[in-house]
């Protein structure tokens, strides 16, 4: 699949990484992919999410809080103050989560008959998630998922 992937999708990977070790996460998922392409601002993909209003700042902002949602909804309250959160060793490549693992391969899905994966079909690949992190922070900016993914379908054509 590697090879399959466009130059502009390859970049996207050590961004994610990139990404993941800035918000403390010992693995890549697929929020950090989502925060990778909006990163990558040249992009078709990047510019479908900011006409939704998502830019990488709003992203984080949603993001941030799906987190103290999700913690609240536990009974842990996130202004908790004296925890340390761990920092991943940063000489070793983060691994990769299943929901990151699960975005790749609804990217594949997206992009059959296409020559290469474009940061579009990883967008899709994200987008294609019911539940989890990126769906609920989704909810909570205020963006209609489907919607976003008929976007993006109809800026890949054909």
């Amino acid at each position: 699949m590697v090879t399959r992937l466009a130059p502009d999708s390859r970049t996207l990977f050590p961004t994610a990484e990139s990404e993941a070790r800035s918000r403390r996460s010992p693995v890549v998922e697929a929020e950090h992919l989502l925060l990778a392409l909006t990163a990558q601002s040249d992009s078709d993909a990047a510019r479908l999410l900011a006409s939704v209003g998502l830019t990488h700042a709003d992203v984080v902002t949603a993001l941030d809080r799906e987190f103290e949602t999700s913690l609240a909804a536990a009974g842990v309250d996130a202004t908790v103050s004296g925890l340390t959160p761990s920092t991943p060793d940063a000489p070793r490549h983060l691994r990769l989560g299943a929901s990151f693992k699960a975005a790749m391969t609804r990217s594949v899905t997206a992009a059959a008959g296409s020559p290469r994966i474009r940061p579009e079909h990883l967008l899709l690949g994200i987008l294609g998630a019911e539940v989890g992190t990126v769906p609920r922070a989704l909810r909570l900016a205020g963006v209609d998922q489907a919607e976003l993914a008929t976007l993006t379908e109809q800026a890949i054509g054909p």
